[in-house]
C-alpha cells in the first residue's frame, strides 16, 4: 500500500513548478490531489495529469486571497471526495525590488498571498481536517527570509519568515485536533519563479546566473520539483508523525558555507 493511499490533497499553486512537484509525487504515492490554481496553465496540467490518474486529481481556478472564493471551492472538493487529509499551502510570489523603490501594491501583492493566502486556504481546510483521525499541513516558507536574503528581497523575505510564526503559531492550536503543521525551507529549486528571477537579473544571459547560483551551492547544481515533492510527501504521510511545528530546510547545503570562497 502506497503512504498516501486513500488520502485526500489539498495543494495551492500545483500547476507549475514546485508546487506541480508535489502534486506529481502524491499522486504517485497514492493520494487523490485537488489543485488550487490561478494559473492560465492549471487547465493543461489537470488534462496531462488525467492520463495516468483520471479519477485521482482535479482543478479549481481560484485566487487565493478571495477567502470566499477559497471557501467556495474548499466545499466542492469535499462534496466530491468526500473529505480532506492534507493541505500543502504551496502558492507563492516572488518579485525582485529594491526596497525604497517598492510601491505598496506590489509589497502588498506578496503580503496577500504568501501571507493571507495561506491563512484564508488553512483556515477553510482546517474544520474538514479536524473530523480525520489525523491530518497534515505543510506550508512552503524559504530559506529566503528565516535563515538568508538577497538585495531585492525585502517583500519576499519578510513573508516567507512570517510563514514559520504561522506554521509555529497554527501546529500549536491545532496539536489537541491531530493536525500537524511543518513548513518546508526550499533553497534553489529549478522552477518557473527561479528562471524569473534570473531573467530579471540578466535578460540576456539567465542561463549565466543560474550556473552562477549553482557554483555557490555545495551539491553543484539546484534542486528539482520532485526532490521537494519527496519531502512534502514525507511530512504528509505517517512517517513523520511526531514531528510538528518544524521547519525542514531543502538546499542542498546552501546556507551551510561560513565563507564560500575560502577553501583547504
Amino acid at each position: 500500500m502506497e503512504k498516501l493511499e486513500n488520502k485526500v490533497a489539498v495543494i495551492t499553486g500545483g500547476a507549475m513548478g514546485n508546487g506541480l512537484g508535489i502534486v506529481k509525487v502524491f499522486l504517485k504515492y497514492g493520494a487523490k490531489v485537488a489543485i488550487l490554481d490561478y494559473s492560465d496553465k492549471l487547465e493543461d496540467t489537470i488534462s496531462n495529469l488525467k492520463e495516468n490518474y483520471s479519477g485521482k486529481i482535479t482543478g479549481y481556478k481560484v485566487d487565493i486571497r478571495d477567502s470566499k472564493k477559497v471557501e467556495e471551492s474548499i466545499e466542492k472538493i469535499v462534496n466530491e471526495y468526500g473529505k480532506i487529509d492534507i493541505l500543502i499551502n504551496n502558492a507563492g510570489v516572488c518579485r525582485l525590488e529594491n526596497f525604497e523603490n517598492m510601491s505598496d501594491e506590489l509589497r502588498d501583492f506578496h503580503f496577500d498571498i504568501n501571507i493571507k493566502g495561506t491563512w484564508n486556504v488553512s483556515k477553510a481546510c482546517i474544520k474538514y481536517m479536524k473530523q480525520q483521525n489525523e491530518a497534515s499541513i505543510v506550508n512552503l516558507s524559504s530559506v529566503t527570509g528565516p535563515l538568508v536574503a538577497d538585495s531585492g528581497e525585502v517583500a519576499y523575505a519578510t513573508t516567507k519568515a512570517a510563514l514559520i510564526g504561522f506554521t509555529k503559531g497554527l501546529a500549536a492550536e491545532v496539536v489537541k485536533d491531530n493536525i500537524r503543521v511543518n513548513a518546508i525551507l526550499p533553497g534553489y529549486i529549478m522552477t518557473p519563479m527561479v528562471e524569473g528571477m534570473a531573467k530579471e537579473t540578466d535578460k540576456n544571459n539567465p542561463e549565466k546566473v543560474v550556473e552562477g547560483i549553482a557554483k555557490g551551492i555545495p551539491m553543484g547544481r539546484l534542486g528539482n520539483i520532485e526532490e521537494l515533492g519527496e519531502l512534502a510527501a514525507f511530512l504528509a504521510s505517517k512517517e513523520s508523525s511526531y514531528i510538528t511545528g518544524q521547519g525542514i530546510i531543502i538546499d542542498g547545503g546552501s546556507t551551510l558555507p561560513e565563507t564560500m570562497t575560502m577553501g583547504v
